[in-house]
């Protein structure tokens, strides 16, 4: 009898989280904080230098200048900025939705040093002797905007002035500077320039026995005597601070790799639901409510974390979904063999669960370990990816393994899909009897004609010979590394029609600019990337950012990194991948044992290495976002590895005793038989999201999601012919050395 009881609380508990999705879903995600790449904005990262001879650099003093920093951004009207410390000497600033740039980053990084100077260049007064809040904006008896500054002694302005009058004529002149450099500067050179440098030089003809002094001239405006006077209140910079990487992103390059890459995800999703819908029947249709509550945990956790939501953090997201069914994918599977076996519904759905779970972990876990090395060891863009990767696994394991089970489970438990395998995808006819079995329980598979242990060889040879070509390959193009990795700078235009490459040249020249290499890029040409071997000083940018966007109406995407910055993310690239490899090896010998964990270490740099081989023959640029990927695929691709480990340490225990290389092979070929569907299925879902990111995601992300399907592809190939197959190999020399392996207690003879 069929307990409607249960069913009816599947479709409340169903109601229930579509009403919160609906009634909270839209603001939860309009609550999400967009990075710079998505609004438009700069990052930069500054090394923090003495301000003088004697100085030191530490914790207080970089403490001091992220709070001058911070003063500065608040009156500057900036929301939300993100400024922290970084090593012992930088911090990294980053100012999302901002709209004159240039202007802001020039405030940064003045350090806003006011000095009273007289004709000799000698100090008479500086900015420590000003009030608090003592700079406020003016006007002078001429009606023209001044800056009025108030002192906190007024001897000090008395003592000053009267120095000045006692030079006489024409020499009694207080000079006002900003950031007067020792050894540069000097009134002499400045007096004789239309525009000087300094911002006023009036005469004195009394002693001012008062707090009070105003900074005339300077062709100041109301917004500019306000801007000087909000700087000067903010305080001055206590050390130097020189740029050694920076990015800006224009305003409309963000809002358009914010709807590509949000379209193509859902294109990327639609298929991932349609095809667990088309294959799996009504667990796939558990699995797109469970994904549907899987997306929108994602943004409401990301909302409580107040995280920042970057271009690769939604490409996370995305690939999350793909991973997420994963876990679906192995259980489902897993089910349907159990229904396959004669098994009641019940029995099919209990014993699949139980038997996926472990397999699930693992798999997860491995994926966890790359994202944390990730977050370590990346810059700020691939945290974000990082931080997402993370979330989405944690919570792909609360909806995809608990929440598909408790809807599943209210249906299985109804009774309602007795006797329905087709409900599950599996057709009357392929249930089997008891008596079709073998002697350790297993079943044929449609996968039997396939004798993957005998044709290893052959595998290892197509292998060797394409990583032969490969090197070849590598010596002869070598890789198109990006600045990231050799320093320069990267411009990236979006004009408002199609452009060439002598457009682009031509207009660089006007400014006296050569590119290194220039290329044209989107769906209709209108984006133009240049690289350029040296980093551009902050004027140069500033000039660029303006030429371009008088011409096209869009500001460029700007990027420069220091010879110091590239050779520390090269290095910090390698430290990442090996401490990945190694965490990865150390865990699979841990669970499995250590030829398993070796064998997968051997797929994964087989996996890594087609990726860099095709990035060297396609020349596309190997940027920050490549390392993402190829941690992404360490992890991913390990999960294929895994589930076909478990299975086949699943097969071992079920014999009574491995003596021979013919015992292992056929362990090795029943487990990569009944674990073939499920890996092209789950490369397949992931696949269909990656290659939705590739052909209609933003430009940002084209090499990343290029890396990561063919990463997929490798993965999955690597997987089924080349892990289980060495690691056959390997234990069969093993056995020969030693005695036969034993997998359960022998019977007594």
């Amino acid at each position: 009898m069929v307990k409607k009881g249960r069913i009816v609380v599947f479709f409340v508990l169903v109601l229930l989280f579509g009403a919160l999705i609906g009634v909270t879903g839209i603001d939860t995600a309009k609550n999400i904080k967009l990075g710079l790449d998505l609004q438009g904005g700069f990052e930069i990262l500054y090394e923090v230098l003495p301000a003088k001879e004697g100085d030191v650099i530490d914790k207080e003093a970089l403490v001091s200048t992220v709070n001058a920093l911070n003063n500065r951004v608040d009156v500057l009207g900036v929301n939300e900025p993100n400024i922290q410390i970084e090593g012992k000497d930088r911090v990294r600033v980053q100012l999302a939705g901002v709209e004159n740039q240039d202007k802001i980053r020039e405030i940064l990084s003045t350090q806003a040093k006011l000095t009273f100077r007289d004709v000799h260049d000698n100090v008479l007064l500086d900015g420590s002797q000003l009030a608090q809040n003592g700079a406020k904006q003016s006007f002078d008896e001429m009606g023209r905007p001044s800056v009025a500054l108030t002192v906190k002694n007024s001897d000090d302005l008395k003592n000053a002035t009267q120095k000045v009058l006692d030079y006489g004529p024409p020499n009694n002149l207080m000079v006002i500077w900003l950031d007067f450099e020792e050894g540069v500067d000097s009134f002499e050179a400045e007096s004789n320039k239309p525009n000087p440098k300094y911002l006023s030089a009036a005469s004195v003809g009394e002693v001012f026995n008062t707090k009070t002094v105003s900074i005339t001239g300077g062709n100041f405006t109301v917004e500019s005597a306000n801007e000087l006077a909000s700087l000067l209140n903010a305080g001055a910079l206590p050390v130097d601070l020189k740029e050694i990487y920076s990015t800006s992103v224009g305003a409309k390059f963000g809002e358009q790799a914010l709807n590509k890459t949000v379209f193509a995800g859902a294109i990327g999703i639609f298929l991932v639901l349609l095809f667990m819908l088309v294959f799996y029947r009504f667990p796939g249709l558990i699995a797109a409510v469970t994904l549907s509550i899987f997306v929108y945990l994602n943004l409401l956790v990301f909302d409580w974390m107040n995280a920042v939501l970057t271009l690769p953090g939604i490409a996370a997201l995305i690939l999350g979904v793909g991973m997420a069914v994963d876990a679906n994918i192995i259980t489902y599977e897993r089910i349907k063999e159990e229904i396959r076996s004669g098994k009641s519904i019940l029995s099919a759905y209990r014993t699949g669960n139980k038997n996926s779970f472990l397999t699930i972990f693992d798999a997860n876990i491995t994926t966890i370990l790359a994202g944390v090395v990730l977050f370590i060891f990346g810059t700020s863009a691939v945290k974000g990816f990082a931080t997402m990767l993370i979330v989405s696994i944690l919570l792909s394991f609360l909806t995809a393994v608990y929440g598909s089970r408790l809807l599943l489970g209210l249906w299985v438990n109804s009774k309602f899909l007795n006797k329905r395998p087709s409900w599950f995808g599996v057709k009357q006819s392929q249930i089997r009897n008891l008596a079709d079995a073998d002697e350790e329980g297993n079943y044929p598979t449609k996968f039997d004609r396939f004798d993957f242990a005998k044709h290893k060889n052959k595998f290892f040879v197509a292998s060797g010979l394409m990583v032969v070509v490969g090197i070849i390959v590598l010596i002869i193009f070598r890789l198109n590394l990006g600045i990231d990795f050799v320093a320069g700078t990267r411009m990236d235009v979006l004009a408002d029609h199609s452009i060439s490459q002598e457009e682009l040249t031509d207009e660089l020249s006007k400014l006296n600019l050569e590119a290194k290499e220039i290329i044209i890029s989107g769906d209709n040409n209108e984006i133009g990337v240049a690289r350029f071997a040296d980093e551009l000083s902050k004027d140069e940018v500033a000039q660029v950012k303006a030429h371009f966007h008088d011409l096209y109406g869009a500001d460029p995407n700007v990027s420069t990194v220091s010879p110091t910055v590239g050779k520390e993310l090269a290095r910090n690239a390698f430290y990442a991948s090996i401490i990945a490899m190694l965490g990865i090896i150390i865990y699979v010998a841990f669970r499995f044992e250590w030829l398993m964990g070796l064998a997968a270490i051997v797929a994964l740099v087989h996996d890594a290495f087609f990726m860099i081989v095709l990035f060297s023959v396609t020349r596309l640029e190997v940027d920050v976002t490549f390392i993402a990927a190829v941690l992404t695929i360490i992890g991913y691709s390990i999960n294929d590895t895994i589930v076909t480990f478990d299975r086949i340490r699943e097969l071992l225990k079920k014999k009574k005793r491995v003596k021979t290389y013919e015992d292992l092979a056929s362990v090795v070929n029943s487990g990569l038989r009944q674990t073939l569907g499920r890996s092209v299925n789950t490369a397949i879902t992931v696949i269909f999201t990656s290659v939705a990111l590739l052909l209609l995601g933003g430009q940002a992300i084209t090499n990343f999601s290029f890396a990561l399907t063919i990463g997929l592809v490798a993965g999955m190939y690597s997987s089924i012919f080349i892990a289980a197959q060495l690691w056959l190999v390997w234990k069969a020399k093993q056995i020969t050395k030693n005695r036969p392996v034993k997998t359960e207690t022998d019977p007594q003879v």
